[in-house]
């Protein structure tokens, strides 16, 4: 009786090792698909909100080179996401025009609103990327090294970027909160949107 007990629980143990282990899986083709779209997607709204809020500070200013530090960042990004979007052969979400203009139009008037409100922009985006980003990591398995190294460094960034906000007093704008959560809900709806359309 106790061999077969024995026996039993290595066996047991052996397929647990199995379970966890995301090296022998390759990562879903269209949930890469979707991961590079969106992020494509995302990388391009971004570099247009900080275009519009450097249109009404200035490249100049105080807050306009902090800005372009940011914007530089975003840059990079998209810039990695092209090529991405090229070598896996990715459709571009259609909404890109949308978003040319929405993302312009949000960092627009939120600078318009003062240096405040667009840090607070800033922070409620870099929020939900930093968040989105995370999530991402963990559903790609270790086929997709390089692009989890990527995820991982854009992310630190704008995580960064949220920490910028903050320190330029992103929380003391006028009806920091509701902005907050209204340009939250509308990157998350983005995000959803932009995976599959």
């Amino acid at each position: 009786m106790d061999y077969i007990s024995i026996h039993t629980m290595q066996k047991k143990k052996k397929n647990t090792n199995k379970k966890f282990n995301k090296s022998n899986i390759k990562t879903n083709t269209e949930l890469l698909k979707e991961i590079i779209r969106v992020d494509h997607a995302g990388e391009y709204g971004a570099t247009r909100i900080y275009d519009g809020q450097i249109a009404i500070f200035g490249k100049n200013s105080k807050i306009g080179n902090t800005i372009k530090h940011m914007a530089d960042q975003e840059q990079e990004h998209i810039d990695k996401f092209n090529e991405l979007i090229l070598e896996y052969r990715v459709r571009p979400t259609a909404l890109l025009p949308l978003w040319n203009v929405a993302g312009f139009a949000l960092g627009a008037s939120t600078a318009l609103l003062g240096e405040k409100a667009a840090m607070a922009c800033t922070v409620a985006v870099e929020k939900v990327i930093g968040e989105h980003y995370d999530e991402q990591l963990n559903l790609l398995n270790d086929d997709q090294k390089e692009l989890k190294k990527t995820i991982s460094k854009f992310r630190d960034d704008e995580l960064e970027h949220h920490d910028i906000g903050i320190e330029h007093d992103a929380e003391n704008a006028p009806g920091y909160k509701i902005m907050s959560k209204i340009i939250e809900l509308g990157c998350k709806t983005a995000i959803a949107i932009s995976k599959k359309v």
